[in-house]
């Protein structure tokens, strides 16, 4: 069994059970909207992981407030211990790691680049072509110029 992927199997199963625990037994109201586990990353020696949590608003806004996540984050952290129960159950680990949870800002940093990028106003397609000739036709594709 390779050393190196240890860690990647294990909160890859970690985010599995945590997923199936918010879908049936975790029912604090501090879970609104829909909540869910997007990665776990484990530290080498396995006495840490890290929850990243993602969270959609339930009204006109996706996005929850800062308050929400808060709230959300404090709810995981009283389910600490019922998760790492869980985790020992189904795992058999000597040693179940701490568990650290933190929101996943993956989603608001891509609407932040959508946001840029379309600021920009960059076109798509190739400026400067002209009469439907494309780049490779005209051999530049791959830095062949006709000489």
């Amino acid at each position: 069994m390779g050393k190196g992927y240890r860690p990647g199997r294990l909160g890859e199963e970690i985010r599995r059970i945590v997923s199936d625990l918010l879908l049936r037994e975790l029912k604090d109201p501090r879970f609104r909207g829909m909540v869910s586990v997007t990665a776990v990353d484990v530290t080498d020696d396995g006495s840490y992981a890290t929850l990243y949590i993602t969270a959609l608003g339930l009204g006109k806004n996706t996005e929850p407030t800062q308050e929400e996540k808060e709230d959300i984050l404090a709810a995981f952290r009283s389910a600490k211990g019922r998760i790492r129960t869980e985790i020992g159950r189904q795992v058999k680990l000597r040693h179940v790691p701490d568990l650290l949870f933190k929101m996943d800002t993956s989603m608001e940093y891509g609407r932040h680049m959508d946001e840029v990028l379309s600021r920009l106003d960059i076109r798509s397609g190739e400026e400067g072509v002209e009469d439907g000739e494309t780049a490779a036709e005209r051999g530049e594709a791959h830095g062949h110029e006709d000489d």
